[in-house]
């Protein structure tokens, strides 16, 4: 059963006593576009660097597949959906990051829609690794495979009309007018976040915000 956490102090204690001291702590924060997942990681990431603690953020991002390939699959306008990443490279570093010393990562360059290869790297004195994305705790084919590999795993559960509004907000800070945010947030970010949430995994610790 999920245990309900109402503060970032309690996640970040949680996080500290996963550690251990023969592996990484693989920390797992799962939820919706627009939940707050980047935000939480980096807030995270800055208490347990103040408790002395090495640590390092990887978004799921890196693995977009590249936009030709998404073309060619038909798949662009849904880009963000599970079928538009590639798992199993993710699925393989999620592994070796818990038993390599190095560990070399793709990386989202946003204002180029493209994923950079080799350009993320965790080395020997990286205790905590904080992954965050949407599809860490799905419950479907591949995805559900993930599960076992995060030493402490959480979800953000935010209210769909909160979502819905940060989502449009988002797409408008991206230079779309309201009608055509408003369909992007609709027929592509809300039909994931309902996915995520029709075929959850539980998670460890459950983080609320409506914020």
């Amino acid at each position: 059963m999920s245990e309900a956490v109402q503060t970032t102090e309690h996640l970040i204690n949680r996080i500290l006593a996963c550690r251990s001291a023969t592996k990484r702590c693989l920390v797992g924060i799962a939820g919706a576009p627009g939940s707050g997942k980047s935000t939480l990681a980096a807030d995270l990431a800055d208490g347990l660097a103040e408790a002395g603690a090495q640590v390092q953020v990887i978004p799921m991002d890196g693995f977009h597949l590249d936009n030709t390939i998404l073309i060619e699959r038909d798949l662009l306008d849904r880009k963000g959906a599970p079928e538009t990443f590639d798992f199993t490279g993710f699925h393989r570093l999620a592994r070796a990051l818990a038993n390599d010393t190095d560990v070399y990562y793709p990386v989202f360059d946003r204002s180029r829609d493209i994923a950079i290869a080799g350009k993320g790297h965790v080395g020997p004195g990286c205790s905590i690794v904080l992954i965050e994305g949407n599809y860490l705790l799905l419950d479907e084919p591949g995805w559900r495979e993930l599960a076992p590999l995060w030493d402490l795993s959480i979800r953000l559960q935010v209210p769909l009309a909160t979502l819905r509004a940060r989502l449009i907000n988002r797409w408008l800070a991206h230079g779309l007018d309201h009608t055509a945010a408003q369909a992007r947030a609709e027929e592509n970010d809300m039909a994931n976040a309902t996915r995520i949430q029709t075929a959850a995994l539980p998670a460890d610790l459950e983080f609320s915000s409506d914020v």
